[in-house]
């Protein structure tokens, strides 16, 4: 069946922002709510499981729901981020959400304070819940009191969540002008993406001064707004829940530990050497002395492929198939329940997202689809993420979403073999070639670019503890840049506002490990499965079944996989060291 570049159906999930539905859903909640209040006398410490796991049930009953209105509301507001309908059912929906948190707020202070003793006897008897259950009691000791903690669940939504919507409505309106073959193009954030990651030196090199150009002017409010959130979080998290450092906060919520989070940095850091290689050899391929950091992401032949929506929604789906015929008929249900959009357009949020909703909803996917091979490869990884999800939907709404960490597993690995499809049927070895050293461009925008935001993530949090202007922000991030590229790229000034440009770090601080963790660990999976075949599959689909149904740690060490070692990471280094061993086995 052939697809076409469209818009998603929201009215799937409700048929608008007046309609009776979306009110009724708001209603519903608070009954629920009124309801789920007198759970409160229940709790006893020897209350009996089986009233214990009705309270956990309703608790779950009205998630669903809230999970239904507050999608719809992300995701009206994710198509045109400019539409004021769009943003007031957010802010309604934040509020509303945060005012019935409060409410139901009891019952995880409850549980959290509950003894060791009572609390292991009642997530025997817990099922799928248990690790849900366990995860939370590992907050006890960030955890404030009732009062405290309703306060904060207000005060963030006129506080970091209005700032962060306010971000991305700035953002997302930027017009950006290039001329390109003597007329001035008007485009978007990602209508800029393939000519700063086009063939044509010169266009690259004013697509990059534009983009920052349009973020530096805006710079010091935008720079503001990120001390503010770094302030917020510290303010929070620091000074009133007591957690060791600001990045702990993210490592606990991935259930990850400190020490695996700092060796894999560590690991990384020593390894940018690596990359430093690869950006020598794709100098001389791309006939230049040495790279500029316009030319990061630049093509090593001047090929400009574009692919069809259909052929590359065709390929997407084949190469899934291929694994799997599962894996390709769950990512099919996205198209055939008009779940994506691909359309380019003003006001609409930039770059690729999935957005899985409950375990019994297809998950809706935003990409911007421009043609360009790293389109195609989006369009997997996305979908990628919607199979994990979907493999997942057996498991209870608190147990389906995996962490962040491995989230990146199923879309990483969907990549991989879309790369190994496109190599197979190209027969134009110019094209070949851009798709190996694709590769490595992929592999060190997922790994050290990531790894490289996260450290300066964590410095810029502290530099905001010490009243740091934003030009001393810019600084801190040209260092981190010099020593992430050392003498093998060339800088320009312009990039120190590239800081200011990055979402994640507003919306979601340091989640942009997750990307590095998600890549190496795949590397180490691809590798088994090249070795292993088809007795590899189970495993692969097991780690991807589980969801967040258990920690990552243990869902990983059943694979053989280690996340406290240095060696573990090394090993995914080691691939890509190798990867630049057949590059450079290519001639110039």
């Amino acid at each position: 069946m052939a697809y076409a570049i469209k818009k998603w159906d929201l009215a799937q999930l409700f048929p608008g922002f007046d309609s009776p539905e979306l009110q009724a859903a708001f209603d519903n909640v608070e009954e629920q709510v009124a309801s789920f209040e007198g759970a409160r006398d229940k709790l006893k410490p020897d209350m009996d499981a089986d009233t214990f796991l009705d309270v956990v049930r309703a608790s779950e009953a009205t998630t669903r729901i809230v999970n239904r209105i507050y999608v719809f509301a992300e995701l009206s507001f994710a198509e045109n981020t400019q539409n004021q309908s769009a943003q007031s059912l957010m802010g309604r929906v934040q509020q509303f959400a945060a005012e019935m948190q409060n409410r139901t707020l009891f019952f995880s202070l409850w549980w959290k304070e509950l003894d060791d003793a009572n609390a292991e006897r009642l997530m025997s008897a817990s099922g799928d819940y248990r690790y849900y259950l366990e995860a939370m009691r590992k907050f006890k000791p960030y955890t404030l009191g009732e009062a405290e903690e309703k306060i904060i669940n207000i005060k963030d939504v006129t506080g970091a969540n209005a700032l962060v919507n306010l971000y991305e409505a700035i953002t997302n309106r930027y017009a950006f002008k290039l001329a390109v073959n003597g007329e001035v193009k008007e485009l978007t954030r990602d209508g800029l993406q393939p000519y700063i990651q086009g063939p044509d030196p010169d266009l690259r090199a004013k697509a990059y001064q534009e983009l920052y150009r349009v973020y530096g002017d805006d710079g010091p409010i935008l720079g503001q707004m990120y001390q503010t959130r770094a302030r917020d979080w510290h303010n929070e998290n620091i000074n009133l829940r007591k957690f060791r450092s600001a990045m702990s906060v993210r490592n606990l919520v991935n259930d990850i530990p400190d020490e695996a989070v700092d060796t894999l940095l560590d690991v990384a850091k020593k390894n940018a050497k690596v990359f430093h290689r690869y950006f020598r050899l794709k100098a001389k391929h791309i006939g230049v002395e040495k790279l500029r950091r316009y030319d990061i992401y630049a093509p090593v032949a001047r090929s400009d492929k574009a692919f069809d929506f259909s052929d590359a929604a065709g390929m997407v789906l084949e190469s899934f198939n291929a694994f799997d015929p599962k894996l390709g008929e769950l990512a099919r249900r996205v198209f055939d329940q008009n779940r994506l959009d691909s359309e380019v357009r003003k006001g609409k949020q930039g770059g690729a997202f999935c957005a899985s909703i409950n375990p019994e909803d297809t998950p809706f996917v935003l990409t911007n689809y421009t043609g360009r091979a790293r389109d195609v490869a989006t369009l997997a990884h996305e979908l990628g993420h919607a199979i994990h999800a979907m493999l997942a939907s057996h498991h209870s709404v608190f147990t389906f979403h995996s962490s962040l960490p491995l989230a990146e597993t199923a879309s990483t690995f969907g990549e991989m073999m879309l790369t190994e499809k496109l190599l197979a049927g190209e027969t134009d070895e110019a094209v070949r070639r851009d798709i190996l050293f694709k590769q490595m461009d992929d592999a060190f925008a997922t790994i050290l670019r990531q790894i490289y935001f996260a450290l300066f993530e964590r410095e810029a949090h502290e530099l905001a503890q010490k009243n740091a202007t934003v030009d001393e922000m810019c600084a801190a991030y040209m260092a981190n840049l010099r020593e992430q590229f050392g003498d093998s790229v060339e800088l320009s000034d312009e990039f120190k506002w590239e800081w200011v440009s990055i979402p994640h770090i507003y919306a979601v601080p340091f989640y942009v490990y997750a990307y590095a963790f998600g890549q190496l660990l795949v590397f180490s999976l691809y590798q088994q499965f090249k070795a292993e075949g088809d007795s590899f599959k189970p495993k692969y689909l097991k780690i991807l079944s589980a969801g967040g149904s258990e920690s990552p740690a243990k869902i990983l060490a059943e694979a053989g996989v280690d996340i406290n070692s240095a060696q573990f990471w090394q090993g995914g280094f080691d691939v890509l060291s190798r990867m630049v061993d057949e590059l450079e086995s290519l001639p110039v």
